[in-house]
């Protein structure tokens, strides 16, 4: 689709037109098991995972939420648990300094819920 919005596949297709990657950085589609392609190559990858983008479903007092939607007793989350990481509060394309805040006030409200619960 040329008139896609997908990140990654713009970018291809821009690294494709640049004349510099085109020359040396893209290959031209093909099938992967090609003989005419060249070798495959195996490479060792280490995963390494810098953001969660939430994980637990939480009301506003932080209150992590079961299935069904009812609070469960006792667990809050906050920060990056709690989604305030990347696709939080600042969207999708966030940058890195952008959670300091959404995290301190998950975590601000989560305290705040937990102490009232206890009182």
């Amino acid at each position: 689709n040329p008139f896609t919005k997908d990140l990654q596949v713009t970018a291809i297709r821009g690294a494709r037109r640049y004349l510099g990657d085109k020359l040396i950085r893209t290959a031209a589609p093909h099938r992967i098991l090609d003989p005419a392609a060249g070798p495959l190559i195996a490479v060792r990858l280490n995963i390494l995972t810098r953001k969660s983008l939430g994980g637990l479903e939480t009301d506003l007092d932080s209150r992590v939420l079961t299935e069904g939607g009812a609070p469960l007793d006792g667990v809050y989350a906050a920060g990056e648990a709690a989604g305030f990481g990347g696709g939080g509060v600042h969207g999708y394309r966030s940058l890195e300094g952008t959670f300091l805040g959404g995290c301190v006030f998950s975590g601000r409200a989560a305290g705040r819920a937990a102490a009232r619960a206890v009182s």
